[in-house]
């Protein structure tokens, strides 16, 4: 099962600081998680710029030039926030019971661990 899902908010805890023009400290949203590269993509954080060669839409407009969009960052440099506290946390799971139309399952539930100092 999987620490980090589309979705969730983390923050980059490794990297330059954003004083030194990094990224570390910044919070956003994972837009995608790339499972083969043990990579995840996250809204807001590790931009680069992209230079894509001119062409032409069917409608005749331009397409192209200098594009910036955010690059995939491994996914040990980011955690979890906890949604009570804003900071991050570590992941955590346990098994709950949910009883549905007289069935009873067991399922595995993600819960953020107790989030004391910044990691």
């Amino acid at each position: 099962m999987a620490n980090i899902k589309k979705g969730d908010l983390v923050q980059v805890i490794s990297g330059r600081s954003q004083a030194r023009g990094g990224d570390r400290g910044k919070q956003g949203k994972v837009i995608e998680v790339l499972v083969a590269e043990n990579r995840v993509v996250v809204q807001g954080v590790n931009f680069v710029t992209k230079h894509v060669r001119v062409g032409q839409t069917q409608r005749g407009s331009k397409t192209g030039g200098i594009e910036t969009h955010e690059a995939p960052i491994h996914v040990s440099n980011v955690a979890i926030v906890d949604p009570e506290t804003k900071k991050p946390t570590r992941v955590g799971f346990r098994e709950e019971q949910i009883t549905k139309d007289g069935v009873t399952k067991t399922v595995r539930v993600r819960y953020a661990k107790k989030s004391g100092k910044d990691i």
